[in-house]
């Protein structure tokens, strides 16, 4: 999930680059939601990896 989240970072980087502000944008969204999702899962697996391990 992170992977996609960095791609879509490039693609808004790119997009901006060449003036489409709208696909920027969006895609600038798009990897901002995909990382908080990622960085969620992330946290609730080390919690339940904390749990399982005791």
């Amino acid at each position: 999930m992170l992977y996609w989240a960095v791609i879509f970072l490039v693609i808004a980087l790119i997009a901006a680059l060449f003036g489409f502000g709208g696909i920027a944008s969006a895609s600038a969204g798009i990897a901002q939601i995909l990382f908080y999702v990622f960085l969620a899962l992330f946290v609730l697996a080390l919690i339940v990896r904390a749990m399982r391990s005791k």
